[in-house]
């Protein structure tokens, strides 16, 4: 059950059935059994995993199609101004442009320009993009008009699947700002435990076929379910060991043979027959048990990047430097596309700097997670990859390093390419784990991996006893791990000496930056709004009655009886600075509202 301003996170684990859920509520999907009530005057919008653009229209004509009554409508409304010079049909021209116009404003037509570049601004499209052709553009971006497309079009309920994927940090926190202020419905098929905890109210976990909602944050989610969990082993233990020990006296009580004994043993069966037998727990779903153990120690100079610069047809970034040391977890953070990956093969030699240096240190032995999955053969099964890249492994050692990984039985003999993305990071964290390297560079290692997986990771790098540098999106994920952050732009890195909570706290110039963007878009949205206007009528009328207030008051200083009375002059000049203190608040506020 849901009200209309509810805001609800799905999770569970991967091939639990919550993007199956998303599209049985869109109707794209049919179900087995059960019931699904949906008004028939609920909008629902659903951000499809695949988007249909016309790659050589613009990307800002591209959003402008939620508004496709509205653009006609303003059509019209251009053709009636150039009738209005007509005398013989004035009236007629009139009437239908009054009604159009009125209808344009209740439909948020005067709002329609500031709401589109909103969401470009906040979705990271820069100004000089935005009348390029949608062709030009990668998958990501386009996944990202896609929900400019449907965040525009303001659905009654709003089906998010995965909806971070694809976004920098930045974006990512316009997100949160704008679903936490979405006046309507929200449901979100998220692994994004710090996102989930932003934006939603409420918490559904889809589990063994079943569900359960919580009403509380993740945290508070995962305390109640594990003390839940912990209670419903408990009685079923408890109840399980009543019902031995009243088999064990039954049984007993008939091996007396006696007539007394046996009409015992019949009414303690009666009353076991009676009693309750729980049925056990579900059991949790299988975990990935992960121990990174490095061959060798290293030095504890680790990594020394000292005045990097990349440039490809055009520079990428320069001035970066930086220096790790053993046992740091190092948080790399920065816009989508400042070159965060492309630093990452330059480290492990795979391209060569414009200017710069790299000094790795003495028995560094790096390991990498590739994001993108490059090193995986894809016509590879499982076992063959492991078996490839690790030929002095046997055949038992193989498969019990893939059941580990959840790859049980006949699961070895996947092709790689047929397996999702959370199954491919899987084998990449494995081989990971064979290699016993003493620094790990990990590129987005959380993608693609469920909570659970995730915090079984977050775990095995908590006890790693070696050396960490790694580039993700997942805040929680950052905040566990990093004990620095390093905050990479065009033209340098800034250093934060804690986790990601610290890094919020002191990052001053980036949230004024934020700050800044947003008063703009502010500003710009309330150019032309009926309630702003309506908001500076009452303030000019709340400010001519406080100058009127003032000069009465100020007159009544010169009163005689007043000038006598101590305390009274002493209460009406207080009085008339507290007015004029308001005044100049709402003088303020009346200056931002029309400037």
């Amino acid at each position: 059950m849901m009200d209309d301003h509810d805001k609800m996170a799905i999770i569970g684990v991967n091939g639990a059935g919550k993007s199956t859920l998303l599209r049985i509520i869109q109707n794209n999907e049919s179900y087995d059994s059960g019931t699904l009530s949906i008004p028939n005057d609920v909008k629902i919008g659903y951000l499809s995993q695949e988007h249909r653009f016309d790659l050589d229209k613009g990307i800002y004509e591209t959003l402008e199609e939620p508004f496709k009554n509205l653009i006609q409508i303003e059509k019209r409304m251009r053709e009636l101004e150039m009738q209005m010079g007509d005398s013989e049909h004035f009236e007629a021209v009139m009437d239908e442009y009054d009604k159009l116009q009125a209808r344009f404003n209740d439909e948020g037509g005067y709002a329609m320009e500031s709401n589109i570049k909103g969401i470009l601004n906040g979705l990271g499209f820069e100004e000089n993009m935005w009348h390029k052709p949608m062709g030009i553009l990668s998958g990501g971006q386009k996944t990202r008009i896609a929900l400019g497309q449907l965040l525009l079009s303001e659905p009654d309920l709003l089906l998010l699947d995965e909806p971070t994927n694809h976004l920098d940090l930045e974006s990512i926190e316009w997100l949160e700002g704008y679903l936490k202020n979405y006046s309507k419905a929200v449901i979100v098929v998220s692994h994004d435990r710090y996102f989930i905890d932003q934006v939603t109210t409420s918490i559904m976990e889809i589990e063994n076929g079943r569900s359960t909602i919580y009403k509380c944050h993740y945290e508070e989610y995962a305390r109640i379910k594990k003390h839940n969990r912990d209670v419903e082993l408990k009685h079923y233990l408890n109840n399980q060991k009543e019902i031995k020990r009243m088999q064990e006296s039954i049984d007993t009580l008939k091996a007396f043979n006696r007539e007394k004994s046996i009409k015992r043993a019949e009414s303690k069966e009666k009353a076991l027959a009676k009693m309750e037998h729980l049925e056990r727990p579900d059991a949790l779903p299988a975990n990935i048990r992960l121990q990174f153990s490095p061959e060798v120690e290293s030095g504890f100079d680790v990594l020394k990047v000292t005045d990097l610069a990349m440039a490809f047809d055009h520079p990428l970034f320069d001035h970066i430097s930086f220096d790790i040391k053993k046992n740091e977890r190092v948080g790399l953070l920065g816009p989508n596309g400042i070159g965060k990956t492309t630093l990452f093969h330059l480290i492990l030699n795979d391209y060569h700097p414009t200017a710069g240096k790299i000094k790795i240190g003495v028995k560094v032995m790096i390991g990498y997670y590739d994001q993108e999955q490059m090193s995986l053969n894809p016509a590879n099964t499982i076992f063959d990859e492991i078996h490839d890249s690790y030929p002095q492994m046997n055949n038992t050692e193989i498969r019990n390093i893939c059941a580990t990984f959840l790859f049980r039985g006949d699961d070895v003999f996947k092709t790689i390419d047929v397996l999702s993305g959370g199954e491919k990071g899987r084998i990449v964290l494995m081989k990971l784990l064979l290699h016993k390297d003493n620094f790990l560079i990990l590129d987005e290692p959380t993608n693609h991996l469920d909570i659970q997986s995730k915090e079984v990771l977050e775990d095995a790098l908590l006890d790693f006893p070696g050396t960490i540098l790694f580039i993700s999106h997942d805040r929680y994920f950052i905040n566990k791990i990093a004990t620095r952050i390093l905050d990479m732009s065009t033209h340098g890195i800034k250093e934060y000496k804690g986790d990601y909570a610290y890094y919020l706290e002191h990052r001053i110039d980036h949230q004024e930056t934020i700050k800044n963007n947003q008063t703009t878009q502010v500003k710009t949205e309330l150019a032309m709004d009926r309630k702003t206007k309506n908001k500076i009528k009452s303030l000019e009328r709340d400010i001519s009655q406080l100058e009127e207030d003032i000069n009465n008051k100020t007159e009544l200083l010169n009163n005689e009886d007043v000038l006598n009375d101590y305390q009274r002059y002493n209460d009406l000049t207080n009085e008339i600075e507290e007015c004029n203190q308001k005044l100049e608040a709402l003088m303020e506020e009346w200056e931002e509202l029309n400037s």
